[in-house]
């Protein structure tokens, strides 16, 4: 009997495993785990934006460090889940950035800057955080660094919340005057 059991329970390991390594994110060497659905940039946000738009989807930063609890969670419990990732990767552009990296990207203004120098300029100043940014290229002509993002992602969201972030910036209820807060007191109350 006792074998039988184990045999059964290695079946059912073996036929669940695929399914999971399947979502499994891979660790960087950098020490950042990925995901392969993440825009693979040439850095330059100007860029990333057209193509987002050309695509009919939205554009996103997520800032990441090594080590990182939390961002960690992003990638094996919000990214785990089928119905968050893929109403996410239908909708949004992502490019990953390290908070302390040497990459250069290039800025919406042209600026040429190292990823760390980039995160200051824009206040990251913890992981993970995801910032989103406008529908088009033109949205961000002339405007300081505060009124290019649209909404912010300050740490980590569980996965109602999380998902509703990327919900409350599709909708664009940002632009309607919104907070954040009351679209999930709202969707809290449906």
């Amino acid at each position: 009997m006792k074998r039988w059991v184990f045999g059964l329970i290695g079946l059912l390991l073996s036929l669940s495993a695929p399914a999971f390594a399947k979502y499994e994110p891979k660790l960087g060497d950098d020490g950042l785990y990925r995901q392969d659905w993440f825009l693979n940039s040439f850095l330059d946000l100007r860029e990333d934006l057209v193509e987002a738009t050309k695509a009919g989807k939205r554009f996103a930063i997520i800032w990441e460090q090594k080590g990182c609890p939390y961002c960690r969670d992003v990638h094996t419990v919000n990214f785990a889940d089928d119905h968050v990732r893929n109403w996410i990767k239908d909708r949004f552009v992502i490019v990953q950035l390290n908070l302390w990296g040497d990459r250069e990207v290039t800025d919406f203004d042209g600026q040429v800057l190292t990823e760390k120098a980039l995160a200051r300029k824009y206040r990251v100043n913890f992981t993970p955080t995801i910032q989103f940014f406008p529908d088009s290229l033109a949205a961000t002509k002339g405007k300081l660094i505060d009124e290019i993002e649209v909404s912010r992602m300050p740490g980590y969201f569980k996965n109602f919340h999380f998902l509703a972030m990327f919900e409350y910036v599709w909708d664009k209820r940002y632009a309607k005057g919104q907070e954040f807060q009351r679209y999930i007191l709202e969707k809290a109350n449906q």
